[in-house]
C-alpha cells in the first residue's frame, strides 16, 4: 500500500548526514518520514525541487531581536521574517533587551510576545549576572530556554560580569552547556582613550587581539576549574582558535559570516558605522585563522550575531556609534558564496548551520534532515546570481553591510515543521514559529 504523505519535496540534490544525493523528502505530521525515492507516491503538497538543494533547516544560534525596549530597532516579528526570508527556520535570541532576560517573568514575557508573531521557531537565552547567578540552575531548565548568555565585556545594565569570581558563579549553577561573550572588560576599560573620534579603524585598537584571548584563557581556566561546558561566541582572533583548538573538550567555538568575510581596516574606510560589532571587525591575519578554525573543524557552529541598529544611530562619529549589524537574512548568501568560491564545502556548512547547534545545545528533534526530526528544511539555488540590497532587508533598521555583495546561491524555501513558510522572496505563512525544545529539560 503506497503512502501518502502530507508534503513531498520532489527531485532535489538532498545534503545530509549521509552525503549528497538525489532523493524526495516525505513529510506527515510535520516530521520527516522518508528520504529516498518517492516517485509514484502522493502528497496533498507536492513542492518541486529540480534544479535546486536541499539542506537540513537553518539554525542561528545568535540574534538579538530587541524586543521589548529597542523595537525602533528590530522587534521579534521583523526580526524573524529576516530570517526565514534568508532560510532560517529557528533562532536562539539573546537576553540584552530592556528590561534584560534575567527572571522567568522575563523569559515567559517574550514567549508571550513571539506566540503568532515570530515566523520562525525560536528559543531565548537568560542572561547571567551576579544577582541571578545561583538561580540560573532553575532558570535554564524553564522551556523555551536555549541556556545562559554571559557578557564578560561591556553590555545592557547588570548583564556584565567582568570578574572571575562572577563567572564562577555563574559556572558553579548551571549545568548545560553556557554560552560567554568573550572580552576582558579591565583591558576594554584602559584602552578606550585610543578611541579616536570618527575614525572607526581605532575600534579594532580599542578592542585588541589581546582582549579577546586574555578574557577567553581565563574563561577556559573557569570552566576546567568547576568542570562545566563553555560556548565561545563570535570568536575573532588567530591565538583564540589555536588556543580553542587543545581545549575542545569543554569549550565550543562560534564563528560570524562578518569575521569571516570583512576585514579591517577596509571594512572601515569603506562602510564606517556599518563596520562596526563587538568583537570587532579585524585584519586578514585574524580572518585567515579563523578560516583555518573552520577548515580544521574547530568551528562548531556559524551564528549571524544579527544586532540591528538604526542608519541614524550608526551615523554618529565613533565611538558614540553603537556596535553591531544586522545578519540573519544574510547569513545563507554570504556562506554560500563562500561555498561557491571554494573556502568550504557544503557539507561543513550544513554542519555548521544545523548539525553542530544540534549537537551542542541537545534541541529535540531539529537539526538533522532525517527520519524522525521535524520537518525543518531549507531549499537553496546554488545557480543563482543576486545581489544584496538594503531594499532587500526585512530588519526595521533598513541596511546591511553586505549591500552590494554579489552573492552566489540564493534561499529559494523555508519549510518549517513540514509547511512552507517562505518562498521565492514571499512570506507564505505568518506567525506560525514555536518554542523549541530541548533533550536536557524535556521533562521541565
Amino acid at each position: 500500500m503506497t503512502r501518502t504523505y502530507d508534503l513531498i519535496v520532489r527531485g532535489g540534490e538532498v545534503v545530509n548526514h549521509a552525503g549528497r544525493g538525489m532523493a524526495d523528502i516525505g513529510v506527515i505530521g510535520g516530521k520527516v518520514a522518508y528520504v529516498g525515492d518517492l516517485g509514484q507516491a502522493s502528497a496533498g503538497e507536492v513542492i518541486d525541487a529540480k534544479g535546486l538543494t536541499v539542506l537540513p533547516g537553518l539554525i542561528d544560534t545568535q540574534v538579538h531581536f530587541r524586543e521589548p525596549g529597542l523595537e525602533w530597532k528590530e522587534d521579534l516579528e521583523s526580526g524573524s521574517r529576516g530570517a526565514v526570508l534568508g532560510g532560517v527556520t529557528a533562532v536562539f535570541e539573546m537576553p540584552n533587551t530592556e528590561p534584560t532576560t534575567t527572571d522567568p517573568e522575563a523569559l515567559a514575557d517574550k514567549l508571550a510576545r513571539a506566540k503568532g508573531r515570530m515566523h520562525c521557531d525560536h528559543a531565548f537565552y537568560v542572561g547571567g549576572t551576579h544577582d541571578n547567578a545561583r538561580f540560573l540552575g532553575e532558570l535554564e531548565r524553564l522551556p523555551g530556554c536555549c541556556g545562559v548568555k554571559v557578557f564578560m565585556g561591556a553590555s545592557t545594565g547588570t548583564l556584565l560580569v567582568a570578574d572571575d569570581e562572577g563567572v564562577e558563579a555563574v559556572l558553579r549553577s548551571v549545568n548545560r552547556r553556557a554560552t560567554f561573550h568573550s572580552e576582558d572588560e579591565y583591558r576594554l576599560a584602559e584602552r578606550r582613550p585610543l578611541a579616536r573620534t570618527g575614525d572607526w579603524t581605532s575600534h579594532e585598537e580599542v578592542r585588541d587581539a589581546q582582549s579577546a584571548i586574555l578574557s577567553t584563557q581565563r574563561l577556559v581556566r573557569l570552566a576546567r576549574k568547576v568542570g562545566k561546558r563553555i560556548h565561545v561566541l563570535h570568536v575573532t582572533t588567530a591565538d583564540e582558535i589555536e588556543f580553542l583548538s587543545h581545549n575542545k573538550d569543554v569549550a565550543s567555538v562560534e564563528v560570524t559570516p562578518q569575521h569571516l568575510t570583512l576585514t579591517a581596516p577596509e571594512a572601515y574606510e569603506r562602510l564606517k558605522g556599518y563596520a562596526q560589532m563587538n568583537p570587532p571587525i579585524r585584519n586578514a591575519h585574524h580572518q585567515a585563522g579563523l578560516w583555518r578554525g573552520v577548515a580544521m573543524g574547530v568551528a562548531d557552529v556559524l551564528g549571524s550575531d544579527h544586532a540591528p541598529h538604526t542608519a541614524e544611530e550608526k551615523a554618529r562619529p565613533y565611538p558614540a556609534s553603537p556596535s553591531g549589524m544586522p545578519g540573519v537574512q544574510t547569513l545563507a548568501p554570504v556562506m554560500l558564496t563562500h561555498v561557491a568560491e571554494g573556502r568550504l564545502t557544503l557539507e561543513r556548512f550544513v554542519d555548521l548551520t544545523s548539525h553542530g547547534a544540534n549537537r551542542l545545545f541537545g534541541i529535540a528533534g531539529k537539526g538533522r534532515l532525517a527520519e524522525g526530526y521535524d520537518a525543518d528544511i531549507t531549499i537553496v539555488d546554488l545557480k543563482a546570481r543576486r545581489t544584496i540590497t538594503h531594499d532587500w532587508m526585512a530588519t526595521r533598521a533598513g541596511w546591511t553591510p553586505f549591500d552590494g555583495f554579489e552573492a552566489k546561491g540564493w534561499p529559494v524555501a523555508t519549510i518549517i515543521r513540514g509547511r512552507a513558510v517562505m518562498r521565492d522572496d514571499e512570506i507564505v505563512a505568518e506567525g506560525t514559529g514555536t518554542p523549541v525544545r530541548f533533550q536536557e529539560t524535556l521533562g521541565a
